[in-house]
C-alpha cells in the first residue's frame, strides 16, 4: 500500500475508534473494529478476550520477530471536559477526542506501519502487531494475557505518546507493605516491645540506603516511605506497625533483585503487592535506537509506566503525541501527528528489517 493512503486510512480509523467508548475491561467494540479493519485489508487476525494480534503475510518461523504494540482502552473522561469526548471532531489542525493522544494516535500509526510492511518479502524480521486491552489499569487481561500466544519475540516498539522520541528505559514499580512486630503492653509500665521503634530503624534504612548500581539513564534507585499506621490508644504499647514503601526500580536491577536486597537488610516483614511492573530498557546501540537517532530523535528515560513493564525483551517506547496531553480534559492530537507517526515508524524500521 502507498504510504499516503495508509496515513489517510490511519486517521480515519482513529476517528472511528474515538467514537466508540472503550474504557478498560470494556474494549470489545474497539477490538471488533480493529479486527474488521485488518481483515478487510486481507490480514488474518487472532483474538483473545479484547486483544487482537496479527503477523506479516510472509511470516517465517526461522526468522526473529519484532513486536509492534499499543493499547485501545482509555480512562474515563474527567469532569473538566467542555466537548463531547466521543465526537472525534477536527477543528483547525487538531483532532479532539478521548484516547486520541493516549494512545489512539500511536495505535493507528503502528497499524499503518504494519500494513506498509505486511506484504513485503525478504524482511529480516517477522512483524507481530498486537492491539491490546487494559493498559490504563495495568490489568491482567491485556498484553500480559496474550504474550504467551505471540511466540518468541526479539524486541519491541511500544506505542505511547513521546513526540516520536525514544524512551530507551522505563522505571519499574514495587509497592511494598511492611509490618514490624513488637509486643503489646501498658505504656505506664516497662512492658511490651514497641513496634513503632522497631519500624523506625527499618524506615531509616529505606530512607538512607544507596543501591550500589546506578542507572546510566535514571541515576539512583529511589525508595520512599509513604504511609505508616500503628497503635490503638494512647496508653497501649503497639504490637504492630505497618508502613508502605514506594520503590521506583531502575534498569540497573530486576524487581526480584531489589526485593532480595531489601529483605536482607530489614527486620520487618516485606510483602510486594506485585512484581509485574518491571523496569525495562534497550541498549543505546540497538539498531532500532540508532535508526531513530539518525532521524533526529532524542533518547531519554521515561518516568511513566506502560505495558512496556510487562515485556522481558528489549523494547523502546515511542509514538506520536505528547504525554502531557494524556488524560487531560478535551484531549487532542494534532492531525499531522498521525501521518508523522506512520512515516516515523516506517523510516525507523527500514534500516532494521529490510533484507535487501
Amino acid at each position: 500500500m502507498l504510504l499516503e493512503n495508509i496515513q489517510k486510512e490511519s486517521l480515519d480509523l482513529l476517528r472511528q475508534l474515538i467514537r466508540i467508548q472503550s474504557f478498560s475491561k470494556e474494549e470489545d467494540r474497539t477490538a471488533n473494529l480493529i479486527a474488521q479493519f485488518l481483515e478487510e485489508r486481507g490480514v488474518k487476525t487472532q483474538r483473545k478476550m479484547n486483544n487482537v494480534w496479527a503477523y506479516n503475510k510472509h511470516f517465517d518461523a526461522n526468522k526473529p520477530t519484532l513486536l509492534l504494540n499499543s493499547h485501545h482502552d482509555t480512562v474515563k473522561p474527567n469532569s473538566g471536559y467542555t466537548r463531547d469526548p466521543y465526537d472525534a471532531a477536527i477543528e483547525g489542525d487538531k483532532l479532539f477526542g478521548l484516547g486520541s493522544n493516549d494512545a489512539g494516535g500511536c495505535l493507528v500509526s503502528l497499524i499503518g506501519t504494519f500494513l506498509y510492511y505486511y506484504e513485503q518479502e525478504d524482511l529480516k524480521y517477522n512483524i507481530c502487531l498486537a492491539a491490546t486491552a487494559e493498559e490504563e489499569i495495568s490489568g491482567n487481561n491485556g498484553l500480559e494475557l496474550v504474550l504467551p500466544d505471540l511466540g518468541e519475540l526479539e524486541f519491541g516498539i511500544v506505542g505511547e505518546p513521546t513526540e516520536m522520541n525514544l524512551a530507551i528505559a522505563e522505571r519499574g514499580l514495587l509497592v511494598l507493605d511492611c509490618v514490624s512486630h513488637g509486643k503489646a503492653g501498658h505504656a505506664a509500665r516497662e512492658e511490651g516491645e514497641n513496634a513503632i521503634y522497631k519500624a523506625l530503624k527499618d524506615i531509616e534504612w529505606f530512607r538512607n540506603y544507596q543501591f550500589p548500581k546506578v542507572s546510566e539513564v535514571f541515576g539512583p534507585l529511589k525508595m520512599t516511605v509513604t504511609i505508616i499506621n500503628a497503635g490503638s490508644q494512647h496508653n497501649v504499647v503497639p504490637a504492630n506497625c505497618t508502613f508502605t514503601v514506594d520503590v521506583r526500580v531502575t534498569d540497573a536491577y530486576t524487581n526480584e533483585e531489589v526485593l532480595e536486597i531489601i529483605r536482607a537488610n530489614v527486620d520487618c516483614d516485606v510483602t510486594p503487592r506485585s512484581i509485574r511492573l518491571k523496569p525495562s530498557s534497550i541498549d543505546k546501540n540497538h539498531p532500532v535506537v540508532q535508526a531513530g537517532v539518525a532521524l533526529g530523535k532524542t533518547t531519554y528515560g521515561s518516568p511513566t509506566t506502560s505495558d512496556q513493564a510487562l515485556l522481558d525483551i528489549p523494547s523502546v517506547k515511542c509514538g506520536p503525541g505528547f504525554s502531557g496531553r494524556s488524560h487531560m480534559a478535551d484531549e487532542f492530537l494534532y492531525v499531522r501527528e498521525v501521518a508523522e507517526g506512520v512515516e516515523g515508524y516506517v523510516n525507523m524500521l527500514k534500516p532494521v528489517i529490510n533484507g535487501k
